[in-house]
């Protein structure tokens, strides 16, 4: 009994640890040269920027979806139709869902390491490849 209850307890702390984390980067959205600036549309036809890390892998630029909240990935879905704020400025992009063979590349080229898998609660990763228009 008592090893269940500090099970549990380990367990709340790091759940606790997770909901923090993940709230401080949607909160803060840090940004750098190995970010980039994506709009999306959302279901009431209203844009919304989100900060997302910038990856390469085969030639062709990439997103992914490393986190539990991912309301920019479903609106993606939904709309491709995307703009993009990079240092050389602000252009269309069609947003590809990649899988298969692509969706593996991508993942190897770009791996995560193991703190940040933790700290995010070891969420599915999807990769979106970013196709000029």
């Amino acid at each position: 009994m008592k090893a269940a209850k500090i099970f549990a307890i380990i367990l709340l702390v790091y759940l606790g640890t997770i909901v923090v984390f993940e709230s401080l980067l949607a909160y803060f959205q840090p940004a750098n040269q190995s970010t980039l600036i994506i709009s999306v549309t959302d279901e009431q036809g209203e844009p919304s920027d989100r900060v997302v890390a910038r990856l390469e892998s085969g030639g062709q630029m990439y997103v992914a979806a490393n986190h539990w909240p991912r309301a920019w990935y479903r609106q993606v879905l939904a709309n491709p139709n995307v703009q993009i704020t990079l240092d050389e400025g602000r252009a269309e992009y069609l947003a590809v869902p990649v899988s298969g063979a692509e969706h593996d590349r991508v993942n190897r080229d770009n791996s995560l390491g193991i703190v940040f898998r933790l700290l995010t609660g070891f969420p599915p990763r999807y990769f979106v490849r970013l196709d000029p228009r």
